[in-house]
Parts: C-alpha cells; sequence; structure tokens
C-alpha cells in the first residue's frame, strides 16, 4: 500500500483496510490540530489508488472493513466518490463496511439525496468532529463552522440513513469557558443525534497554535479535575433516546463506555465517584493519542 506522511484513523477502524484517497485535509486550519501541517491537501492520482486497492483485493482477504482516510475524502466531487465505492465493492467484494472522516463543509456541500446514493454504493459511516458545541469555542479553534452548521451536518448525515459518529474534545475551552463549552456541546450533540459519540481530552502537540498560545500563557488546559466536571456536565446536557457514549480513548483520564440514556444515571455516578477519588484516574504516564 502506498501511504504518504503519519495515517490517522478513528480507534473503532484499527482492523480496516486503510486506503489512502487524499493527502492532507482541505480546512487544516483548526488550532488545536497538528496531524496534517506538514502534508499540504491534494487528491491523489487515481493510478495509485487503484494500484492499492489492487493490493487490497490480493493480500486483505480477512479484512472486512475499509477506511478512506486522509482527513477530508468526502470533499472529493460526487463523481468521484461514486467511482471510488464502485472499485471497492467490485474489487473487495467481501468488505461490509466502509467509512470515512467528513467535516461540516464536506457534509453540507452534499444534498440528503448525495448522501443517500454514496449509502447506495457502500458507504456506511461517517466520522464527524464536533470539539465543541460552544460557538466562541469553534470560532477560537479556528474550526470553520458554528454550532448550527454543525448541527445541520449531523442531522444532513442522519436524514440519509449513515451512521454517525461524532467526537467532541475535553479541554478545547480552556479553563475560562470549561462548563460553558460542555454544556453547549452537549445539548449540541442531541440535536445532531449521532449514533455513537467519542469524547477525547485535549492533548497539545508542540506543532500547534493551541501549544503556543499555552506557552505564552493565553491559554490554560484544564486540571484533570475540571475534565471530570466538564465530562459530567457534557454528559448531563445529552438528551438522546439511544446513543453509544465513549470515553474510552487513551487520551482520557476516566474510560467510560455505556450507551445513553439507558446508563445515563451510572455514568453520572461513576464519574461523581472518581471526582471523590473512589475511581482511580488513568496515569498520566499512560495517556497519549
Amino acid at each position: 500500500m502506498h501511504y504518504e506522511g503519519t495515517i490517522i484513523r478513528p480507534p473503532s477502524e484499527a482492523d480496516s483496510i486503510i486506503l489512502q484517497v487524499t493527502v492532507g485535509c482541505s480546512h487544516n486550519r483548526c488550532t488545536f490540530c497538528g496531524t496534517y501541517k506538514d502534508k499540504p491537501f491534494r487528491v491523489k492520482e487515481a493510478a495509485t489508488v487503484d494500484a492499492d486497492l489492487a493490493f487490497a483485493a490480493s493480500y486483505c482477504k480477512h479484512q472486512k472493513r475499509v477506511f478512506l482516510s486522509d482527513g477530508d475524502v468526502l470533499i472529493l466531487s460526487q463523481h468521484r466518490l461514486i467511482e471510488l465505492l464502485g472499485k471497492i465493492h467490485q474489487q473487495l467484494p467481501w468488505v461490509n463496511r466502509v467509512s470515512l472522516y467528513g467535516n461540516a463543509k464536506a457534509i453540507r456541500a452534499k444534498t440528503v439525496d448525495q448522501l443517500c446514493e454514496l449509502k447506495g454504493m457502500g458507504l456506511n459511516r461517517i466520522y464527524m468532529g464536533l470539539e465543541s458545541g460552544y460557538d466562541p469555542v469553534l470560532s477560537a479553534i479556528k474550526k470553520g463552522a458554528d454550532s448550527t452548521q454543525m448541527m445541520a451536518a449531523g442531522r444532513r448525515v442522519r436524514q440519509a440513513g449513515l451512521f454517525l459518529s461524532v467526537t467532541a474534545l475535553l479541554g478545547i475551552a480552556g479553563d475560562t469557558d470549561s462548563l460553558s463549552h460542555a454544556q453547549a456541546t452537549g445539548r449540541v450533540l442531541s440535536a445532531m443525534g449521532p449514533n455513537q459519540i467519542g469524547v477525547l481530552s485535549l492533548m497539545l502537540l508542540p506543532n500547534t497554535e493551541l501549544y503556543a498560545s499555552q506557552q505564552d500563557g493565553r491559554f490554560h488546559l484544564p486540571s484533570p479535575v475540571a475534565l471530570l466536571h466538564e465530562l459530567r456536565a457534557m454528559v448531563e446536557h445529552i438528551d438522546l433516546e439511544r446513543v453509544q457514549f465513549q470515553s474510552n480513548h487513551a487520551s482520557n483520564y476516566l474510560p467510560i463506555n455505556a450507551r445513553l440514556c439507558r446508563d445515563k444515571k451510572k455514568v453520572l455516578q461513576m464519574i461523581d465517584a472518581a471526582l471523590t477519588g473512589q475511581v482511580a484516574l488513568t496515569p498520566e504516564h499512560y495517556r497519549r493519542l
């Protein structure tokens, strides 16, 4: 397989065939993200992608899922995506799930009918980074969309019948707007109606604007206790009949894997127990991206 630079994929795609279709991210302005800073965005040559598909057809017959990277494959034209999904179906007929990242801009550039068409061609899941539902934070981190646009994008994915997995980021508001961020994020997640919510904790990377802001004193990362309060407020403000909620990413201090709203009371009790020291937090040296 032909890969350029560091390849990032969601935790649930660990056993997937990773097919790199684009290089980098078309937005690439988020102040907290250092993943694609050295990779100007471009679409990979069709011949290179075709060669990788041929390799997968010969050597990846035990892998049932395909994840399309890098960070912004949904930004491709509808024609190119339909052509790609058709090739996956034809050459990898055993694959039962195709997933990709999609930001709010890329999702809103597709109509519901176009997303339905992609679903009909084999696309199953879209991973979307919300990070925060609080507009001052979304603006500060240069996310490229406000909460209204985020909600509209999420709803569009769900209207098309696609599985929607949304990530939120503890600590991204710093120590000043921590609870406002958490509460607003819970409300926006509820309005989006995702199938899965993944919560990560901010870990500052040296090649990012946010790291520079911390170094010169303009940004202060919340303490572990403050992050737990954020997590609690976020869960408290999520009002969904059925969603998988996970904070079991390696960056988090308190791993949770639950079904909301069924387990909401138990999750809040677990967080409260962690706040009072009855449940141990993940040691700092075990946390990583």
